[in-house]
């Protein structure tokens, strides 16, 4: 059983999360690729603006009725700050010690791993597929992952490495979306459209509820 996981705030989930985990889970023949809300993310700087519950019903109403994708509360049911490594150990015990993961994340958050709860244990429990950024250089990725620390090697096919647990490390490049979370949250404060960017459904939640009317950006 191959599962995909592609955690983050989702505020809000946007259409560039969702062609990156449809696109993911089909060149993986993934069974499934779970959306997981993060509930209290350790690497923020600020809470997220919208609610637990409000970013987990957006990214429920943006998979809709998708055999693929599927949007998950694991994280708010564990007290304290949301851990990856928690979340990873999780699945190994609700699916199965057999199940195949493979953990999506961008470049940019692949380069503060480091500074993650027990990061090298990661690679225990999943692959990693890295979601290449726009501007982001992958000469530079060779480089990156020597300074883990995690003995990882070279495989013979482009950006494919191996480490010691069997799990691989594939940087990908699917469609580039370049859309982001603050910007749709300072736009709709604004006043500005954000249709096209959000699945319809979650417009109109947002709209519903003025999730981001009072924003004030960074």
């Amino acid at each position: 059983m191959r599962l995909g996981i592609l955690g983050g705030t989702f505020d809000p989930i946007h259409l560039g999360h969702l062609r990156t985990a449809e696109e993911i889970g089909q060149g993986f023949n993934l069974k499934k690729v779970y959306l997981i809300p993060s509930a209290s993310p350790p690497h923020r700087t600020q809470e997220p603006i919208a609610s637990f519950q409000h970013r987990l019903n957006m990214a429920q109403m943006a998979v809709g009725d998708s055999r693929l994708l599927e949007a998950l509360d694991v994280e708010n049911r564990r007290p304290g700050l949301s851990y990856s490594i928690e979340t990873l150990k999780e699945f190994r015990t609700v699916f199965s010690p057999r199940a195949e993961l493979f953990f999506i994340l961008g470049t940019d958050a692949f380069f503060e791993i480091k500074t993650w709860k027990d990061y090298r244990g990661l690679f225990d429990y999943a692959h990693f597929v890295i979601i290449q950024r726009a501007g982001f250089q992958p000469e530079n990725f060779g480089a990156l992952l020597q300074d883990l620390g995690v003995d990882v090697k070279k495989t013979d096919r482009p950006h494919v490495f191996t480490v010691p647990s069997g799990n691989k490390i594939m940087l990908m490049e699917p469609t580039l979306m370049d859309i982001s979370s603050t910007r749709i949250r300072k736009m709709d404060a604004e006043g500005k459209s954000i249709r096209f960017l959000v699945p319809e459904s979650v417009r109109n939640y947002i709209i519903k509820n003025g999730l981001y009317k009072d924003y004030a950006s960074p």
